[in-house]
């Protein structure tokens, strides 16, 4: 079944891909950016600290008030030293980083919120029974295709760090140049 989903996403991601950057092309209501992962403390942290560095100008509509990371578990937790040492690869720091569990306030006051899968995405939907203006899953965004979950390094090697934090560089540098009205 995983093989038959890979395809699936391999195959439909051009179209998902054409239709995540026009919804990003609309101006966004004013309001945060939140990036979401499951437990907060490898991929979410990482996209956002990224995204606020690669940031050049406000987005469309207004700027940013705050660009935020949460989960969906497990409150004050530390990145692991793995993802610590991956992200310093990109120049991102997140040792400092501490987890956050998505509030409905949170959710309801972001202006774009960014998903590492589409089952987060629906389960943020199916939580907070509402279906958010702007959401996106981050890997539609992937110019190299692939799978539309960006995978969860957590308590893996440090390999896996390493590639999901260069698919996660590859889509937010997109997002950013789809944000700031490149081509």
């Amino acid at each position: 079944m995983n093989r038959l989903t890979d395809l699936t996403d391999r195959w439909l991601h051009v179209s998902r891909r054409r239709r995540a950057i026009e919804r990003l092309q609309q101006p966004l209501r004013p309001g945060s950016v939140l990036f979401m992962c499951y437990g907060n403390i490898c991929r979410s942290p990482f996209a956002a600290a990224l995204f606020r560095r690669e940031l050049t100008q406000g987005l469309p509509g207004g700027p940013a008030r705050t660009i935020r990371s949460a989960g969906f578990t497990g409150a004050d937790r530390s990145p692991p030293p793995e993802a610590i040492a991956a992200a310093a690869k990109f120049g991102v720091d997140i040792s400092s980083h501490r987890s956050t569990v998505i509030t409905a306030d949170v959710y309801r006051a972001a202006a774009l919120v960014v998903t590492m899968s589409p089952d987060q995405a629906r389960d943020l939907r199916a939580r907070f029974g509402v279906l958010h203006e702007t959401m996106l899953v981050l890997a539609d965004l992937d110019p190299k295709g692939g799978s539309r979950t960006i995978r969860d390094p957590w308590r893996l090697p440090r390999e896996v760090y390493d590639e999901s934090y260069a698919r996660i560089d590859r889509c937010i540098r997109e997002l950013v140049d789809v944000l700031d009205g490149a081509p």
